[in-house]
């Protein structure tokens, strides 16, 4: 298996120094949470978005939207989500290990599986994982099931995931050593 490290930058730079996305992403809208506000006037309502957009190669990002009209909300969670890419390590459609990620009281446990197996996750964590990319995996949330927290946690965890080739850079060895010690 080779792996292409000159063709991992998702972004051109143009002249503006702004950054342009190059690939097509797709959201996947989380949550929509209607708030009200009680004001002399009567009640003010307004709507908060959880959206994941990702590339489904490794490339995702996780947004927050808020408007009184649900459909800028998601617009904007969308534009925040788009601003907050980051890539995580994939092989072969599963993760490269197991790990486990927290965010306030929310806990998420990842776990690669063999082919076939499915994404194993339910809710805002199914969402992330789809949109990475990841076609193969196991998962289990535990503690509180907030939307928000959870999808908080399944970005930390899978912004610790290291492929083996970034070990081996890191180490400073190949990557027979990596693998055979």
């Amino acid at each position: 298996m080779t792996i292409d490290l000159q063709n991992t930058n998702i972004f051109t730079k143009s002249t503006k120094k702004e950054y342009k996305i190059k690939k097509q992403f797709t959201d996947r809208v989380i949550q929509i949470n209607r708030v009200t506000k009680v004001t002399k006037g009567g009640r003010a309502f307004g709507f908060s978005a959880i959206v994941v957009v990702g590339d489904g190669n490794g490339v995702v990002g996780h947004g927050l939207g808020k408007s009184k009209d649900v459909a800028s909300a998601i617009a904007k969670a969308i534009e925040d989500a788009k601003k907050n890419l980051v890539r995580i390590p994939i092989l072969e459609a599963t993760l490269p290990h197991e790990q486990k990620g927290k965010f306030g009281g929310a806990r998420v446990f990842l776990m690669p599986a063999s082919h076939g197996t499915g994404v194993i996750a339910g809710g805002a964590v199914r969402a992330v994982l789809e949109s990475v990319g990841v076609h193969d995996v196991l998962s289990k949330s535990q503690g509180s099931s907030n939307p928000h927290n959870v999808v908080k946690a399944t970005f930390d965890a899978l912004l610790q995931m290291r492929s083996a080739v970034t070990i081996a850079k890191q180490r400073g060895v190949s990557l027979e050593k990596v693998f055979k010690g």
